[in-house]
């Protein structure tokens, strides 16, 4: 039976969530008091109060329907009416940072959690639109999304602060009445001020980047240059010295899962080398974390992959034992893997290879936690996801980011292609400086020109090597151009089911690779 809007109001605690028939019908009810139109999913009642996700004129806002008796921190235009019977206050206000607050407060689903050693993916959102994408893949998935995540480098480009993507993520899983718990990174922090202004903003998950800290020269260095690299680290933030270490990690095997490993005195210097200083500064930010966060529950993962250099095995024990010694506890790791994780693209690289190092690296996590194996700059890894599902099962974490960017560029093309063409020729022209802070190896030679292309194969754009990486990367300069800024997010507004429906099917290849057998079949 298809609850009304009289019998919400009376109810007390949090309300089963609805079916569509259901959450239908009662949008219907909605909209023929707020004369706007309501999404459906939104639709929420708690504390005798139905709160719901409005929109007119593509202007979105937060509504409440209230009994006379209840009380919420909503704050917008208020009016008395009859519903039913019952008299109710109804109150429509904007999707502000106070009614975000206030929002949480009566519907503590909408605050992010840690999600523990669950296999788990990160949904980054540069333009703040494409929650409700992603959550409509997660629910076909059996993968514990983090839907707010954005690192430093990308809110500097796309104008946000970490409060506006926690923010902008909290209305699309209101939006889509997303029930099941999301996660939120802090991505890719590199100073304490970085932690500072995020756990400010109520993250749960924490990504720390020590990558300016690692000396790639180690791996080629000498052992006479390595012995000075390795006197010249930071022994007492390390609290040891290099003889101890040598104690702890040389001399006899180290078992691992399935496997026994010997390092060798030049694998540690190696290691210590390279990575002593990643150690100190990521040990150094986790402490600091740990004081701001004053008791509220977070989750740690350390990143070195976006470097020149490959972690080997060793490398990769020195850093989790010394992290593990120092205190350090954390949820996942994401190693610089060998091949190529380019933005935005496949794999590079020999699968067979990246099997047999992945398999590796996973058994260094199960001993030294368990923790998961990250895959970052994960977008469009195709050939990396069944194996990496078959090889860590739950034990993973997947990263995307400027993929849904793409995505959004994707439904501009379909629904506004003059508006794609003068963006992709002026990605062209923004790419050869834009590349410098990634790894990418895209040629604006081998990229059609766009101005030449037909309307109906713009979309094309996306599907090639060179120019979906040229696209990728240039995101900054687009958003940042007074052109186009305006224009991408009316657009998208005016179309968002399209952008939706792309980042659905789109996200659905990304996450189907990772089903266990049991989601597959409760799929059928």
């Amino acid at each position: 039976m298809t609850p009304s809007l009289p019998a919400l109001l009376s109810h007390e605690t949090l309300y089963p969530r609805r079916g569509e028939p259901e959450t239908q019908a009662l949008a219907g009810e909605l909209e023929s008091v707020t004369r706007s139109s309501v999404y459906p999913q939104s639709i929420t009642a708690a504390g005798r109060c139905v709160f719901f996700l409005g929109c007119q004129k593509e202007q979105k806002s937060v509504g409440v329907l209230a009994s006379s008796a209840s009380r919420h921190d909503i704050s917008g235009e208020t009016q008395r009416l009859l519903v039913g019977n019952q008299e109710a206050i109804l109150t429509i206000g904007p999707t502000s940072v106070a009614n975000a607050v206030a929002l949480k407060k009566a519907l503590p689903f909408l605050v992010p959690v840690p999600l523990g050693l669950r296999k788990s993916a990160g949904c980054g959102d540069r333009l703040g639109m494409a929650t409700p994408g992603h959550i409509r893949a997660i629910r076909k998935s059996d993968m514990a999304p983090i839907l707010a995540q954005q690192s430093i480098r990308e809110n500097a480009r796309t104008g946000r602060t970490p409060r506006q993507v926690m923010d902008d993520a909290l209305w699309g899983v209101f939006q889509e009445g997303w029930r099941e718990g999301f996660g939120a990174d802090a991505d890719h922090l590199k100073t304490i001020a970085d932690v500072d202004v995020c756990s400010a903003a109520g993250y749960t998950f924490y990504t720390i980047d020590p990558g300016e800290y690692v000396d790639n020269g180690a791996d080629a260095a000498s052992p006479d240059a390595l012995i000075r690299k390795v006197e010249a680290l930071p022994w007492n933030e390390l609290e040891s010295d290099w003889k101890s270490l040598q104690d702890r990690l040389t001399g006899k095997p180290i078992d691992l899962e399935g496997f026994r490993l010997d390092i060798s005195r030049t694998d540690l210097l190696r290691a210590a080398a390279k990575y002593g200083r990643v150690v100190a500064h990521t040990v150094k930010m986790y402490r600091h974390l740990a004081m701001v966060m004053k008791g509220r529950p977070f989750e740690l993962e350390m990143s070195v992959d976006e470097t020149d250099t490959i972690t080997s095995l060793p490398e990769h024990v020195y850093i989790a034992h010394e992290l593990q010694r120092l205190g350090v506890r954390w949820v996942s790791l994401a190693p610089r893997y060998v091949g190529t994780f380019e933005k935005g693209v496949d794999f590079l690289g020999n699968l067979d290879e990246f099997e047999r190092s992945f398999a590796r690296h996973l058994a260094v996590s199960k001993t030294f936690g368990p923790y998961k194996l990250s895959l970052h700059s994960g977008s469009d890894k195709f050939s990396v996801y069944p194996v990496a599902a078959r090889v860590a099962g739950d034990l993973v974490h997947l990263k995307t980011a400027g993929t849904s960017y793409l995505e959004a560029l994707r439904a501009i093309a379909s629904v506004n292609p003059v508006l794609f063409r003068e963006i992709a020729q002026f990605a062209a022209e923004r790419y050869p400086s834009d590349r410098s802070s990634y790894h990418v190896s895209a040629e604006v030679a081998k990229m059609a020109d766009p101005i030449s292309l037909p309307d109906d194969q713009l979309v094309t754009l996306l599907d090639r090597f060179d120019s979906r990486e040229i696209l990728h990367v240039t995101f900054g300069s687009v958003l940042n151009h007074p052109s186009f800024r305006e224009p991408i997010f009316e657009t998208l507004r005016g179309n968002e089911e399209v952008y939706y429906s792309m980042l659905e099917r789109h996200f659905d290849k990304h996450f189907s690779p990772f089903r266990s057998l049991h989601a597959q079949e409760t799929q059928r």
